[in-house]
């Protein structure tokens, strides 16, 4: 079986690495080996980031939503639970973005919970 060359082909995969290193310091970004570690790693961060954010974001709204309750004497869990017994169907990214830029409306949906059993 003849061999095979694959000059063009290693060197293709190898520029893509280092492009992808550039911004990483020193011989992260210069030698293959650790460019090649450095890649692979932000990869997996990457990966297991894009699953984390969601996470994150839905933590963040629930302190803003905490906090803007508090001011109208609620807890979370009685805003949400009052909220979820008078009907309104409203998510937690949009209830924490009215509680920072419309405080009216997030007061009168704190009544409405407060006034459900």
């Amino acid at each position: 079986m003849p061999r095979v060359k694959s000059n063009v082909a290693g060197h293709k995969r190898k520029k893509k690495i280092m492009k992808l290193a550039k911004g990483a310091r020193g011989g992260r970004s210069k030698l293959f080996k650790a460019a090649k570690e450095t890649v692979e790693r932000a990869w997996r961060y990457g990966y297991r980031d894009r699953r984390k954010k969601k996470a994150e974001f839905r933590q963040l709204w629930i302190v803003r939503i905490n906090a803007a309750a508090r001011l109208h004497d609620l807890s979370y869990n009685r805003f949400m639970s009052g909220l979820k017994a008078a009907g309104v169907e409203i998510n937690r990214k949009q209830l924490a973005d009215l509680a920072v830029r419309d405080p009216v409306a997030f007061g009168e949906l704190a009544e409405v919970a407060k006034k459900t059993p």
